[in-house]
């Protein structure tokens, strides 16, 4: 036990010394109404040691943060059952679709920039969604019966929030994700460029601004970017983002061969990075294609920074990365009651999306009104709640879903008022 005190204390103040704890942009630290207790806190840690116990998963890296600080940032478990390396709070991880956030950022930077606009049109940057064709099916969307025109342009808009249309192929039984998946999407050594030109040929799943239908709308996005800024996706993230927040492990595929003991692996029954996620057989390997969907690595360290940058409003210690209206925008709820969801509506009920996250439209004690989140396929998610100044992070590569529910969970039940 106490080996266990002191190392959580050693984490803390580690963590403390690489600036991952920040300030709010006027340099308080605003305190809400709620604020966690430690001694509840504590049981994140024993539901995460009784899963590895389990056989649910080999380790993982939590990190609680409230008003700036840590109140838990713990390892547990090891990175990979086949070296047994101890879990450590430098561990890369596959985020797969934590790159989305990323993705947003990057785009509304642009935005703030005067660069882009939340309503042009796509094809204002790639032309050849300016002929896109969408489906026409049964309704239950397993037979295509012909395609027709746009009854509208994509926009911007439409691809941060999942309007667009674009689907992915990798799961559900749609005419049109099996026609994804038949593709040729992802054959040979593709770059940004030659990924949307291939999709722009195939039709989209539903007409722009009528459904949210989880896709390859950020891979889209990421080549926005290149246009725009002439710059390869990473660079202009490099730049702008990941340089400036101190992310300097968060990239695309792993460049040191040397660092792949740092890698975290899943326990054997749970290996998923051996057939294509959204077009990825293994984030960690570096490649052309740099997907701003699902393609990026990273530590929970890296990750910290970036959230709570957006916690503060766009600033993290003395610099600004977005305008507080900007971020105010991202994560509020984007989809109107006219756009339809399905079974897979992913975000969950009484959740809406805003540019690049789920956000909680209707609050259901413990959780709260605001919350925006997202989570991916290799089992990493965050939560931000403004109400109560706080984020949370695990970094894990087990089966996405029932980590994050408990998690969630444990978190908010250790919120005192």
């Amino acid at each position: 036990m106490v080996e266990r005190l002191a190392f959580r204390c050693l984490i803390f103040f580690a963590f403390i010394a690489v600036n991952v704890a920040g300030a709010h942009a006027d340099g308080s630290l605003a305190l809400s109404g709620r604020q966690l207790d430690p001694l509840r806190v504590e049981k994140i840690g024993d539901y995460v040691r009784n899963e590895i116990a389990a056989d649910h998963f080999a380790g993982a890296v939590v990190l609680v943060q409230q008003h700036g600080k840590p109140v838990l940032l713990q390892s547990y478990g090891v990175r990979d059952t086949a070296s047994n390396a101890p879990m450590t709070s430098d561990t890369i991880f596959r985020i797969y679709s934590m790159s989305k956030p990323i993705t947003a950022a990057a785009v509304m930077m642009l935005v703030d920039d005067g660069k882009l606009k939340l309503d042009d049109p796509l094809a204002k940057y790639i032309p050849a969604f300016a002929d896109v064709k969408v489906a026409v099916t049964t309704l239950d969307g397993k037979t295509m019966q012909g395609v027709e025109p746009l009854a509208r342009p994509i926009t911007i808009e439409d691809l941060l929030r999942h309007t667009s249309g674009i689907t992915y192929g990798f799961y559900g039984d749609t005419a049109v994700r099996k026609l994804y998946a038949a593709s040729n999407l992802f054959d040979g050594e593709i770059d940004n460029a030659t990924f949307v030109d291939r999709l722009a040929r195939l039709p989209l799943a539903e007409q722009p601004g009528t459904k949210w239908d989880y896709g390859h709308s950020f891979d889209v996005l990421g080549r926005v970017i290149e246009v725009i800024s002439g710059q390869s996706l990473y660079q202009f993230e490099k730049q702008r983002l990941l340089d400036p927040l101190g992310m300097n492990e968060t990239t695309f595929g792993l460049a040191d061969p040397s660092q792949r003991g740092r890698v975290a692996e899943p326990l054997p029954q749970y290996r998923f990075f051996d057939r294509p996620v959204a077009g990825l057989d293994d984030p960690i390997q570096r490649r052309k294609w740099q997907s701003g969907g699902a393609g990026m690595i990273g530590t929970i360290g890296d990750y910290g920074r970036f959230l709570q940058m957006l916690l503060n409003g766009g600033t993290l210690d003395g610099r600004r990365y977005l305008n507080s209206e900007t971020v105010a925008l991202m994560t509020r709820d984007h989809l109107n009651p006219a756009i339809a969801h399905d079974n897979l509506y992913f975000p969950g009920p009484r959740t809406g999306f805003g540019l690049g996250v789920a956000v909680r439209t209707e609050a259901t004690p413990p959780f709260a009104t605001g919350e925006y989140r997202w989570s991916g396929a290799g089992g990493t998610f965050f939560l931000v709640d403004p109400q109560d100044d706080l984020f949370v992070i695990m970094m894990v590569q087990a089966p996405l879903g029932r980590n994050e529910i408990e998690v969630r969970r444990l978190v908010y039940e250790a919120l005192a008022p």
